[in-house]
Formats: C-alpha cells, sequence, structure tokens
C-alpha cells in the first residue's frame, strides 16, 4: 500500500512517499523496414516475446514510408497456424486537413473498418510516398495469450495523407478468436515499406 506523510498538512514538507507503482515499458525488439514487403514480430523468434509474459504489448511506427502512393498500413494478427488471419471486427474514424486549408474533416470510414474479416487491419488512410511523407504512431495490443477472451487493440497515427493533408487516424478492435495470437504482422496494401522503424514493447 503506498502511504504519503504530510507535515503541517502541507505538500512542500512531504517527508516520505512509500511505494508508488507507475507500470514501466520493457523494449523487446526493433524492426527496420528497408523496401520490406512485410516486418513481422513472432512470439518465440528473433528475441521476440508475445504471450503471458506482458498482459499489454505496445508497437510505435516511426517515419514509416510506402513504396507507393496513397496506401494503407495494415496489420494481421496470427492465431495458432501460419497465416495471420485471425478474424477480426473493428472501428475506424479520422480527422482530417489538407495543406492548402481547404477540405477539414472529422468523420467515420466505414469503407476502413471490417466485420469478421480475415482480412489485415487497415490502421490508416492513404498515406503518401513523396520523399518527406510518412506515418507515425503506435499500436496496443492487450492480454494476447488469453484463450478465454477476444483480444482488443488500439491504434492511433498521425499521417502525411497523399491530398497533401494531415490525417489523424484511428483504429480499433479485436481480434474474434479465443486462441491465443502468438505473432502480427506489418503491410501495406500495395507494395512494400521502404523505410521506417517498428519497436515492441512489453507494459508492467
Amino acid at each position: 500500500m503506498s502511504i504519503v506523510t504530510l507535515n503541517d498538512r502541507a505538500v512542500r514538507s512531504v517527508s516520505a512517499f512509500g511505494s508508488i507503482h507507475t507500470g514501466s515499458m520493457v523494449f523487446i525488439k526493433k524492426l527496420t523496414a528497408s523496401s520490406s514487403s512485410t516486418l513481422s514480430f513472432v512470439n518465440g523468434s528473433s528475441d521476440v516475446v508475445l504471450d503471458s509474459t506482458y498482459k499489454e504489448y505496445l508497437f510505435t511506427f516511426k517515419d514509416i514510408h510506402p513504396q507507393n502512393d496513397g496506401r494503407h498500413f495494415r496489420i494481421g494478427f496470427r492465431d495458432g497456424g501460419t497465416d495471420y488471419d485471425a478474424t477480426t471486427t473493428t472501428s475506424y474514424f479520422n480527422g482530417y486537413h489538407e495543406e492548402g486549408d481547404g477540405t477539414a474533416a472529422l468523420q467515420y470510414e466505414a469503407a476502413i473498418d471490417q466485420a469478421q474479416s480475415t482480412d489485415p487491419v487497415k490502421l490508416n488512410g492513404a498515406v503518401g510516398y513523396d520523399n518527406d511523407e510518412c506515418l507515425g504512431g503506435y499500436l496496443r495490443l492487450f492480454n494476447p495469450s488469453s484463450t478465454t477472451f477476444v483480444k482488443h487493440f488500439i491504434s492511433e497515427i498521425s499521417s502525411t495523407h497523399d491530398a497533401p493533408a494531415a490525417n489523424h487516424c484511428f483504429a480499433a478492435g479485436y481480434c474474434n478468436v479465443t486462441a491465443a495470437i502468438d505473432a502480427v504482422q506489418f503491410t501495406m496494401n500495395t507494395g512494400n515499406i521502404d523505410a521506417g522503424d517498428i519497436c515492441l514493447y512489453g507494459i508492467l
């Protein structure tokens, strides 16, 4: 139990703090794209941990640059087989603002969400491929080793839309399987991931 001792009832006079658990991130693995068709994190392979060691896992995306223009960055989940085709149901919305201060919108994107699909999950909309265009963000995956419950995930990405525009993308959903998720794979819907880093962390 955490204990805070105050002298004269003033915060400036705190004399002792008990142990306070705030959680921490444990770095697991970094993958760097170089004209890569896929980037895969497989439990037990190449020092990757994606099991019951942690109840939450965090993937961070830095300077992800596509080979082709207007591409969607995607994730596929593996549930014990060899394919990244775990069934997912998702929702997706975004905030959008063109560089020329033209179109601006906050919208739900029914064309990007999924209902009981085995396709990879789209995490952003139409990132551009000019030399300075890319995306950055994160995805949180909750308790992937559970064999009782579905596995939830939440993603938030800022990307340079090919319009060009600022595109703030929110995707979330669940793997509708009770088998453990033991691997994930990142791809573009067409072409390679030309450059960028994806890092995996375990959350205590």
